[in-house]
């Protein structure tokens, strides 16, 4: 004990073990001791509020106090212990600044491209939109160095998934008009659903392609036509529509077990190819050669979409519908009546391979609003679409070349 009491006389604060316990505040705040904390018995719960959690806003604190965050560094020896190894370090001055300036030169980019780039806080790298020059009227892009190459790619596949022009051969229960009856309810409700048009043309896709295959009962069409407006969503779209929609607007005939199960059929039966060139893809790019506006542009798209419901456009490969549907669109609006050499260049087609799928949707344009095929129609003769449907017809293709 007597060491004990030797060791603590040389403390100025005593110990616990000492039960020298001070009796007033005053006397332990002089002794440098904080009060003691309350007992959770004797705090009173019943009128408390529950103070949430607040954030520090750290970024009113820089504005109020701006640091480096070297300085930061260096300085926080005064909140933690400072070790011998953190003594010697900063003796030393070994601590280097987070934010190093970069010395090496930035890798080139073409000549077409311009990018301004400025170092910012944690190593990161600012780069401003690029001035992109492109040939023949293209826009802004930046995949525009792979656009030739991405092209003659899809055009070198697009026949691979085409499906057969006379597919319906095989089919013993539905015929032409069911499918093109099939098509424009599919129009129809890719329109309500504010879907993209990507999304209707991959289901179309891959609704042939799979009757092709697979034998199909004409009560389990519109269940297939359904199940690839379902997988082309899941596809294209950021937000598909819900099976349980689906089903609903076909006023409930499947369930969602045939059509989960369905899904796996066509999938399967396509085995997986669902990233395939479609003609979306080839009127984009021809648009932008031909230096189209939203006119045009509509009407290009007016005539690929009556293209879709006729069997007999499957014959022609998806490019040749791209680019006969912006050639047929020039000529609607009387901006040319002949294929310029830049867009026959690009394309790979000529006038005179252009001439029957041209008339043909001149044909499909002038008999647009009769019937009772006419979903295509309607959708186009709204505002949203520029009333492009009330165009009228390029008669002069029609018309035999002496």
């Amino acid at each position: 004990m007597a060491g004990s009491d030797e060791n603590c006389a040389g403390d100025a604060r005593p110990s616990i073990s000492q039960r020298d316990f001070l009796k007033t505040a005053t006397q332990r705040a002089d002794m440098g001791i904080g009060p003691t904390r309350r007992a959770l018995s004797s705090i009173d719960l019943n009128g408390a509020r529950y103070a949430p959690y607040v954030a520090t806003k750290r970024a009113a604190l820089r504005e109020k106090n701006p640091v480096s965050r070297t300085n930061v560094l260096q300085n926080s020896t005064v909140h933690r212990p400072v070790t011998r190894k953190l003594a010697a370090q900063l003796a030393a001055k070994q601590y280097q600044p987070l934010v190093k300036e970069i010395k090496q030169p930035v890798p080139s980019f073409p000549e077409t491209m311009e990018i301004n780039c400025s170092i910012i806080d944690d190593n990161e790298i600012k780069i401003a939109d690029a001035d992109i020059d492109i040939d023949a009227g293209e826009k802004k892009d930046p995949l525009v160095e792979y656009k030739d190459d991405l092209y003659f790619y899809c055009k070198n596949v697009e026949i691979s998934f085409c499906a057969p022009s006379n597919y319906m051969s095989s089919q013993f229960d539905i015929n032409e008009r069911m499918r093109r009856i099939m098509i424009d309810w599919l129009i129809e409700v890719h329109d309500k659903f504010n879907l993209r048009p990507e999304t209707l043309y991959l289901t179309v896709n891959l609704m042939d392609r799979f009757l092709a295959v697979q034998q199909i009962t004409r009560k389990k069409l519109q269940l297939v036509g359904v199940t690839a407006m379902l997988i082309a969503s899941k596809y294209e779209e950021i937000s598909a529509p819900a099976v349980e929609d689906l089903i609903s607007i076909t006023d409930r005939a499947f369930t969602r077990t045939e059509v989960l199960q369905m899904e796996i059929l066509m999938v399967n039966k396509l085995q997986f190819d669902l990233s395939i060139p479609t003609v979306y893809i080839f009127v984009r790019r021809f648009l932008e050669a031909a230096k189209s506006g939203n006119e045009m542009e509509r009407l290009a798209f007016y005539m690929i979409d009556l293209c879709l419901v006729e069997y007999q456009m499957l014959k022609f490969p998806p490019s040749m519908l791209a680019a006969a549907a912006v050639f047929t669109a020039q000529c609607t609006l009387g901006k040319a009546a002949e294929w310029s050499k830049l867009s026959e260049k690009l394309t790979d087609y000529n006038n005179h391979e252009l001439k029957e799928c041209s008339q043909l949707m001149v044909g499909f344009h002038r008999r647009a609003a009769a019937g009772k095929v006419t979903a295509v129609f309607r959708k186009y003769n709204t505002y949203k679409y520029g009333y492009a449907a009330r165009a009228e017809p390029a008669h002069f293709l029609l018309v035999p070349s002496t």
